[in-house]
Formats: C-alpha cells, structure tokens, sequence
C-alpha cells in the first residue's frame, strides 16, 4: 500500500498558523524608491508569498503568513534592505507539521 506524500507547499502551509504582534512587524522593508534586484528576487524566492510590489513598483512585505525561514535574510539583509528581529516571545509562526 503507497502514500501519496507529495504535496505543493502552499497546501501544506495552509495549516501553519501565524499569532500576529500589532504594531511590531519583525520584518521591516526599509523605505527605497527603486528596489535592489536582490529585494525584487524576493518575490519569487520567499517560499509564503509574503513580498508583494506596489503600484509604485516599491516592494512590500506582509508578515502574516511569514514561516521564518530566513530567506530574506540570507538575500537581502547584508545590503541593508530590509530588518529584521525575531517576533516576541509568543508570536510569529506555529508549524503543524515537522
């Protein structure tokens, strides 16, 4: 008898669930008026979706949703284009899975 184990990894982040802290993101997109192409590659690199372009073309990030995997961190930090901290005891992601 075979399991099917493969599944797309926003099905399986459907059921994370994320505790959000008002009022303090831990991930800030410093302000810019074009972005690097290390912070548009974030667009598609972050594995949750949670960077988004404006309608100024300015990227944005939603941190609902964010699976701390630190992507955004290994890409973009060291240039400077974004902040970023651990959430508050109590916040952030809560993995159902693994």
């Amino acid at each position: 008898m075979s399991t099917d184990r493969s599944a797309r990894v926003e099905d399986r982040l459907f059921y994370n669930r994320y505790l959000l802290d008002p009022g303090h993101p831990h991930i800030k997109v410093r302000p810019h008026t074009m972005p690097s192409s290390e912070l548009v590659s974030m667009l598609t690199t972050c594995p949750a979706h949670c960077y988004v372009a404006n309608d100024k073309h300015q990227i944005e990030v939603a941190v609902d949703g964010c699976i701390e995997c630190g992507t955004c961190r290994v890409i973009c930090e060291e240039r400077g284009d974004i902040e970023w901290s651990y959430p508050r005891g109590g916040y952030g992601v809560l993995f159902k899975f693994g």
